[in-house]
């Protein structure tokens, strides 16, 4: 096998971490590093993550957490939050953004109407512009994930929370949303046996 789907058979959602072992701080960075570059709709870059290492604040998040180990127990938490209204369509953000890849003006403007027609629909109901925003982190946690697998780190991706309540524990900023949580470490237990779909009953052909 390739190193990727290696990794691919490698990764699992880890539910029990060895508490004795951390994860090096350069791969860590590394890890944080592929979140950066991962790509996202119109290239935006919604996400803000937050790194948990304070002892207490991960206690308090447990309770949030449905009482999950992982939080406290994992080397490293990171919560991926989402920063709603700066990628609202019209926002200076907005246009940093496209300005950044160093178009004409009029090719920028044609950029923040072609965003606008797509946002607009999205953005008048805060529901689904979260749910936007939130699909964004979902890419960039998966990478990490995958290429946490290559370095033989695990991870276990969170959707069990009270999102009110992290967001409280974690004072976030109006307009900043959680969108996932994720768990980095070492397993404790041996990998359970994978199991998936066969190829054919997934996939079709037109």
């Amino acid at each position: 096998m390739s190193e990727f789907t290696e990794a691919m058979a490698f990764r699992h959602a880890c539910k029990k971490f060895d508490i004795e072992k951390q994860i090096p701080q350069e791969e860590f960075d590394a890890l944080l590093e592929v979140a950066r570059m991962s790509p996202s709709s119109f290239g935006m870059e919604p996400w803000r993550l937050i790194v948990v290492r304070k002892p207490a604040l991960r206690k308090a998040l447990k309770s949030a957490c449905w009482n999950q180990n992982q939080i406290t127990e994992c080397s490293e938490l990171v919560v991926f939050t989402t920063d709603n209204d700066t990628v609202r369509s019209g926002t200076p953000y907005v246009r940093k953004m496209f300005e950044r890849r160093g178009l004409p003006q009029d090719a920028v403007d044609t950029y923040m109407g072609v965003y606008k027609n797509y946002l607009e629909p999205i953005e008048c109901d805060e529901v689904l512009l979260e749910n936007w925003t939130a699909k964004q982190c979902y890419i960039a946690m998966s990478n990490m994930m995958t290429y946490a697998a290559t370095l033989k780190i695990d991870s276990c991706p969170i959707e069990g929370f009270d999102k009110e309540s992290v967001e409280a524990i974690l004072d976030l900023e109006y307009g900043h949303s959680v969108a996932v949580i994720c768990a980095f470490g070492y397993r404790v237990n041996p990998q359970s046996e994978q199991k998936r779909l066969e190829l054919k009953q997934i996939v079709q052909y037109r």
